[in-house]
């Protein structure tokens, strides 16, 4: 009986150098496990990897690999989402947050040891209308330091280019916003800008949610509301420090979050921007998303530690060449 799983690659050329590289890589490390050649899905400018995926589901993938930054991992969470298929993230863009939030590796001989081990993990959702995301979902100033920063600028010095996105809207004036939590009273705020978090780490490493865990079933909330530059430093200190209290945040948790703005907002979602808008409504879908994840060597039916994972993997850099 034949017992090999069925995959799926979708990746954004753009962010990848050498793609025929890239795939005999990959073809080339499961062959020994028994993996059949997997499907190679391409993502376009019209599509960023929802359809691919979609495809993939449709084809009887069970695991879909997905190389590229964070916008096509968001995109084929849309279309996994709520589905069997496990997904597999083979890092290529600069930011990449769900695999530095879920201890992911960056290699990618790696990536594909951790799906071929067959270590899973179930983790929440979250929902803007038709759109999902598995990390963050923000209005306001992230949304501005995203749009301030060029696709050239990540590719030459990586995260430390939002550092100069961010410092182009320092001085922009507060946003006016109505917040209602679990379909509570609404309260106002003046933020700078309000982000909605599955995980807690941003860009850089920097955790801004501290007890924000991808599979409780709820959202955790940061209102940050710095007035000058003082403020500011003294938010990013807080948070470097990671302490209970930080200046200038307010961090609530909910299944569902409304944000009503008194006029359009810039609004991303896993750090891709999406059309700015007057609100940003969320709710949460609980482990709607299977994650291929390093087994946990603590459950003895899924015994594997990292430095074992890590030894596979330079055994899969040596059979082929990567």
């Amino acid at each position: 009986m034949d017992t090999a799983l069925r995959s799926a690659v979708v990746v954004n050329p753009v962010k990848v150098a050498d793609l025929d590289e890239l795939r005999r890589t990959i073809t080339e490390a499961l062959a020994p496990a028994g993996w059949p050649e997997p499907m190679w899905l391409e993502t376009t400018a019209e599509d960023p990897g929802a359809g691919q995926a979609a495809q993939a589901v449709r084809d009887g993938a069970e695991v879909v690999f997905v190389c590229g930054g964070d916008g096509t991992v968001m995109a084929c969470v849309g279309a996994l989402a709520g589905t069997e298929v496990a997904l597999a993230v083979l890092p290529a863009g600069t930011g990449n947050l769900l695999a530095a939030n879920l201890g992911l590796s960056n290699d990618l001989a790696t990536g594909i040891e951790v799906a071929l081990q067959g270590g899973r993990r179930r983790i929440d959702v979250g929902c803007v209308g038709e759109q999902r995301f598995a990390v963050m979902a923000g209005m306001g100033f992230d949304a501005q330091m995203l749009d301030a920063t060029s696709d050239t600028a990540k590719k030459h010095v990586g995260w430390l280019a939002y550092v100069a996105g961010a410092l182009r809207h320092l001085r922009d004036r507060p946003m006016r916003v109505r917040i209602s939590l679990d379909g509570g009273p609404a309260f106002t705020r003046r933020p700078r800008t309000v982000i909605v978090g599955n995980v807690g780490r941003l860009q850089g490493g920097m955790r801004l949610l501290q007890e924000a865990q991808p599979d409780d079933g709820l959202l955790d909330v940061a209102v940050l509301s710095p007035r000058n530059l003082r403020h500011w430093l003294a938010l990013a200190w807080g948070v470097l420090r990671r302490r209970d209290a930080v200046p200038r945040m307010e961090t609530f948790t909910a299944s569902t979050v409304e944000i009503r703005s008194n006029r359009p907002q810039p609004r991303q979602l896993d750090g891709d921007l999406i059309e700015p808008g007057k609100e940003l409504l969320i709710s949460v879908r609980p482990k709607a998303l299977v994650l291929c994840v390093p087994r946990p060597e603590t459950d003895p039916d899924l015994a594997h530690d990292a430095g074992a994972v890590a030894r596979d993997a330079d055994e899969v850099r040596e059979a082929t060449g990567a």
